[in-house]
């Protein structure tokens, strides 16, 4: 192949430099995101520049357009006269236990529940699907915005058959888990449940009650539990702030 004109090199090895300084910024800050999320600046406060520069191997520049990517997912900030500071706290959800929001976050806080919506509805042909029910079988449908500390973390609708989800009625969703009183209410401990979790766009409406900004990204987890004996009994769509929260597991690989 002819080699390349001069003229038309250099611009070419410019490109391919910015593009290699990008990567290179995305690298470092997931880096430091990790560092962050895991305490690792119990003070709030990271190094300067050039000690992250020397930390990481990185140039000055690189560090800066790391940052610049944290700001941009308020993460951090630049605070006048005292440096880059830590301004998100995300907390940890595991996904190794089938667990409510209250008992995956006792150590972090109380968890206090808004009930937006509760009462039987007609059962969406999906819904009727997954719960193993007739087609346009009533179901109860409970929607709850939940709040750690105060701070809108995610917004809750489950869907349950009547013959059980009925007698939530008259139980305290206000301050306990819809899991916690199906136990009281099944006398045992729930079984197993299937999840998908992905991202989605925030629409308007949940994006006003969780107090985000509107397009921002939210995790969505779908979980379908059922009972010891493998009767599907909650169907859950729950969007959590993804600035608030992490999902984190341990998988075991099977030889």
């Amino acid at each position: 192949m002819p080699a390349e004109p001069a003229s038309a090199a250099l611009p070419l090895a410019a490109a391919r430099r910015r593009r290699l300084r990008a990567d290179q910024a995305r690298q470092l800050a997931d880096l430091l995101r990790h560092q962050i999320l895991a305490g690792g600046f119990p003070d709030g406060v990271l190094p300067l520049e050039d000690a992250l520069a020397a930390d990481y191997r990185a140039s000055r520049n690189t560090v800066r357009q790391a940052l610049d990517l944290l700001r941009g997912e308020q993460i951090v900030a630049r605070q006048p006269g005292v440096g880059t500071v830590v301004v998100c706290e995300k907390f940890p959800h595991g996904l190794e236990r089938l667990q409510g929001l209250a008992e995956t976050l006792h150590e972090h806080g109380r968890v206090t529940n808004e009930v937006r919506t509760v009462g039987p509805v007609a059962a969406p042909g999906l819904v009727a699907h997954r719960l193993g029910l007739p087609e346009h079988a009533d179901v109860l449908c409970v929607e709850r915005l939940r709040r750690l500390n105060g701070l809108p973390l995610s917004l809750d609708l489950s869907y349950l058959p009547m013959d059980i989800g009925g007698e939530l009625l008259g139980c305290d969703l206000e301050n306990t888990d819809v899991f916690r009183l199906l136990e009281q209410l099944t006398g045992g401990p729930l079984g197993h449940a299937e999840i998908t979790l992905e991202a989605v766009n925030a629409d308007a409406h949940s994006a006003a009650v969780l107090q985000a900004p509107r397009g921002a990204a939210v995790l969505m987890l779908e979980r379908l539990t059922h009972l010891p004996d493998g009767r599907p009994v909650d169907l859950e769509f729950i969007r959590f702030r993804g600035d608030r929260i992490t999902m984190s597991g341990v998988l075991r690989r099977s030889l």
